[in-house]
């Protein structure tokens, strides 16, 4: 049985699928761009500036939602379960993308030193701040764990005024601090992602891209397909 959505998960759920349905055309076109050796440097940087600025409309969608309800991003109604168990802190986990250019180097990406030594740069810098995040995360386990706390605040329950007034006040400041981590996560996000770019040639940042988009939109489709296997 689906829980009952609310307006803030409606609407996302809305610009996601569309959101999504925009990145499998995007990954057409860096197919595309892979297979055509004609393209120059200048129409490759213009199809990565698509790419980035469409993830960056992601984030800004996202932020305003978890500004007015954070809890919606924990066990996402606009993703399967699959998706939702390969997540971390409601988004792909940061160093997860330099196992994805390991792969693209074993596979055909030759990287010169300089960028080897970079990549390498970022990839401690990027898990120290992952470390830092779940650290904090640590002291909010044990409210998070309680969610039936949490339903009884969203759902507007009511147990006597000061008990009410007493599981809000607690809610809101869980809410808050989680809001601020989810935040913290995707700055780890979005700043693995532009130092990555920054680091690759335009060629290899749109195999790069490709293969993101690739695993993101695979694991949206097997997910689904599982999903409706067993609830059919």
């Amino acid at each position: 049985m689906s829980k009952m959505r609310n307006l803030v998960e409606e609407k996302f759920l809305e610009f996601y699928e569309s959101w999504v349905i925009q990145l499998e055309l995007y990954l057409h076109q860096l197919l595309i761009a892979h297979n055509n050796n004609t393209m120059s440097e200048t129409e490759l940087r213009d199809l990565i500036s698509k790419l980035t600025t469409h993830h960056k409309a992601y984030y800004t969608a996202k932020w305003a939602a978890i500004g007015e309800d954070v809890l919606a991003f924990f066990g996402s109604v606009w993703l399967n379960p699959l998706e939702n168990a390969c997540f971390w802190l409601t988004g792909w986990k940061p160093s997860m993308v330099f196992r994805m250019v390991d792969r693209l180097r074993k596979s055909r990406v030759v990287l010169v030193e300089a960028q080897v030594k970079k990549l390498e740069e970022l990839r401690v810098k990027t898990k120290f701040d992952e470390q830092k995040i779940e650290r904090e995360m640590e002291r909010y386990q044990v409210a998070m764990a309680d969610r039936k706390m949490v339903e009884l605040a969203r759902l507007g329950c009511h147990i006597g005024g000061e008990s009410v007034m007493v599981v809000e006040a607690a809610v809101r400041g869980l809410s808050m601090g989680l809001e601020k981590m989810v935040k913290a996560a995707d700055c780890v996000r979005l700043k693995t992602l532009k130092g990555i770019l920054d680091i690759l040639t335009p060629p290899q940042c749109v195999e790069f891209l490709a293969a993101a988009a690739t695993f993101q939109v695979q694991l949206r489709r097997w997910g689904n397909r599982r999903h409706y296997v067993t609830h059919s």
